[in-house]
């Protein structure tokens, strides 16, 4: 799918579905996805970026109800494979583009590389899944109520597989810390809009959320939805969003925000930052995870920063 496509955000409101030019950029989008039949030499393949401490697993997994398969990318932290303990898990969307740049279609978040300072200077280590999107069937699985535009959702099974295929097969294979307070979920885009449906549908599960740039507009039954049935007040939310998105991207972020304060989420477990110039792409995104990822796991730290071995 084009780059373009993956995360264009278009005018909230009753005129989405009418408004003609927005009809014709997601035709273009749909034509984008076709093969490109070209007489072009492919682009030069970019070199890997990944650390050492990142795994691509061999077997993709296969998501019940869809019908299709998903590559899973995993980081350990630095230490795991020599050490005995437990890790808080970390389960992220959109998975071509945390690791590696090879694979990334607009600029990887550099999540390994991130994660393995914090070890060093803060003392912080998890593991972190990613799962890598459906490509074409991204904008489906990513959100879990069906638009009148856009198709079908499938977030309601995507999600699923998260919780009853993958995460046990991962429990399982590594040693993490399996409760719902050391494990969380994150995204942006529609991978933010996918989060908050997780975080309100299986919070026995999800402890925290990183919730970015949520591509709330295409679905706004996440409010009623959330409101039907709010995240316990214990549950830990970071908020993030630029000023330089669309217009309808702040507010509707603030409105979400609010209504889980209203349901009782206390103030010292819900984050709410906006960024003045920030934009809708990967190198923003990458700049704030480090303060999501401390903020979302601040009590779990190990007692002093790992010092490397002399």
């Amino acid at each position: 799918m084009n780059p373009a496509c993956q995360h264009w955000n278009l005018p909230k409101g009753s005129a989405l579905a009418h408004n003609a030019s927005q009809a014709l950029l997601a035709l273009a989008c749909g034509l984008l996805a076709l093969p490109a039949w070209t007489a072009e030499p492919p682009a030069p393949a970019k070199p890997g970026s990944a650390q050492p401490n990142v795994h691509v697993l061999p077997t993709p997994f296969l998501i019940p109800g869809l019908n299709r398969e998903r590559t899973v990318r995993i980081y350990l932290p630095p230490g795991y494979e020599q050490g005995t303990r437990r890790y808080p898990v970390l389960y992220m969307h959109d998975g071509q583009n945390l690791f590696d740049d090879a694979t990334a279609y607009a600029g990887e978040w550099g999540i390994d590389e991130t994660l393995n300072e914090l070890a060093k200077s803060r003392g912080l280590e998890l593991i972190v899944v990613g799962i890598d999107n459906g490509g074409a069937e991204r904008f489906h699985e990513l959100n879990a109520w069906d638009n009148p535009q856009f198709g079908k959702g499938e977030g309601e099974q995507y999600t699923a597989f998260i919780v009853e295929v993958l995460k046990p097969w991962i429990d399982q294979h590594y040693r993490t810390r399996p409760d719902r307070r050391h494990t969380a979920i994150m995204g942006s885009s529609m991978g933010g809009l996918i989060s908050s449906y997780a975080i309100s549908r299986y919070p026995q599960v999800f402890g925290k959320a990183g919730i970015f740039s949520p591509a709330y507009w295409l679905a706004p039954q996440v409010f009623a939805d959330t409101e039907a049935r709010p995240p316990p007040p214990a549950q830990r939310i970071y908020f993030y969003a630029g000023g330089s998105e669309d217009l309808g991207m702040v507010p509707d972020m603030e409105r979400m925000a609010a209504l889980l304060r209203r349901h009782g989420l206390r103030a010292t477990n819900l984050a709410v930052r906006v960024n003045p110039v920030g934009r809708h792409n990967e190198s923003t995104w990458r700049a704030e995870f480090p303060r999501a990822v401390e903020w979302l796991f601040r009590d779990q730290r190990l007692r002093s920063p790992r010092r490397p071995a002399p």
